[in-house]
């Protein structure tokens, strides 16, 4: 359980997390829905290699878009090479490193499908099996009226009356499904090779510095979003209430009521309209609005941050009769 809580935090700790979590869900849903998916072939020469490359082709085109759609990395990459230039110029290099992450996540679901298809063998054997030379084998069935293509195309069908009591479809099945496997471990086995290179090999021609920059500004663009998201949410609840309050305010009539204050309320009304005030940042009408998100759009803020660090704030110090200072908290 604690083991499970450690999952789910790392999961939920930034971005990245989620989209590598979503990845990893989306390759689970792939083992789980082939197998769970009900494969016939059709057992019939002109259609067996059309069905089965559809099986293997289709699934993982559908799991690819499906990891593009869900990947977080996909908008804010779109975002950042579609924006007008503004204040702020663009960086080839962080757009280029979030489609680098966008595509390695979306594919992890379609490699693993195919993977699982030619681990498990029966597609490869119902496109493929028409390729076999029977005479390989023995036992061929002989005494049905059918030419061989069709008797080796409906090895997959292992209900087939032709094949009862026989060990030719078997043996057939047998001997495809090895090829398939030793294509699906070899496409794994690469895939682990190329990995392993590209981890060692890459610090040996990149600057280090340079791909730090690169991930940090990365990671800036996705937390700035979401902070903007977030701030938007805030002041259209703030801005709401007070479009709410006002027009409840103009309804009520003239009337004055003497109501005694509540002594658990610290806060004075002036301190809660200028907390109020403070959160809706000074705009107020819809034009403001409005030309919040256009100036936003079209000119992002320069990456400056010296104004508002370093701006000045009230300090207070208590002084004695004499001057002397008695405390400061300069």
């Amino acid at each position: 359980m604690e083991r499970l809580k450690l999952v789910l935090q790392y999961f939920q700790s930034n971005s990245e997390s989620i989209s590598n979590g979503i990845c990893i869900i989306l390759a689970l849903v792939s083992v789980k829905l082939y197998t769970s998916f009900d494969f016939n072939c059709p057992c019939l020469p002109q259609y067996n290699k059309l069905y089965s490359l559809g099986v293997m082709i289709v699934p993982p085109i559908i799991l690819f878009f499906l990891g593009v759609l869900v990947n977080r990395h996909t908008g804010v990459m779109m975002d950042e090479w579609m924006r007008p230039v503004g204040k702020r110029s663009k960086n080839p290099a962080v757009v280029k490193y979030l489609f680098s992450a966008m595509i390695q996540r979306a594919l992890l679901a379609p490699m693993v499908w195919i993977l699982v298809t030619l681990l498990d063998g029966k597609i490869f054997i119902c496109a493929f099996s028409v390729s076999v030379d029977p005479a390989l084998f023995s036992g061929l069935p002989n005494n049905t009226g059918l030419d061989v293509i069709k008797i080796m195309a409906k090895i997959p069908c292992k209900e087939d009356i032709i094949f009862s009591n026989s060990s030719f479809r078997k043996a057939v099945s047998r001997y495809v499904r090895c090829y398939s496997q030793a294509v699906g471990w070899s496409i794994l086995l690469l895939l682990i090779v190329l990995g392993a290179l590209g981890r060692l090999i890459k610090p040996c021609f990149d600057d280090h510095s340079t791909f730090l920059q690169t991930r940090y500004w990365s990671n800036y663009l996705d937390v700035e979003q979401k902070v903007f998201d977030e701030t938007c949410i805030l002041h259209a609840r703030d801005f709401a209430r007070k479009c709410v309050v006002q027009f409840f305010e103009d309804m009520r009539e003239d009337t004055i009521l003497h109501i005694p204050h509540p002594p658990f309320n610290k806060h004075s009304k002036e301190e809660w309209e200028e907390e109020e005030e403070e959160r809706l940042h000074g705009i107020t009408k819809e034009e403001q609005v409005d030309q919040l998100f256009t100036k936003w759009y079209y000119s992002k803020p320069e990456l400056d941050v010296t104004r508002i660090a370093h701006r000045p704030r009230m300090c207070v110090t208590w002084e004695n009769h004499e001057g002397k200072t008695l405390y400061s908290d300069v």
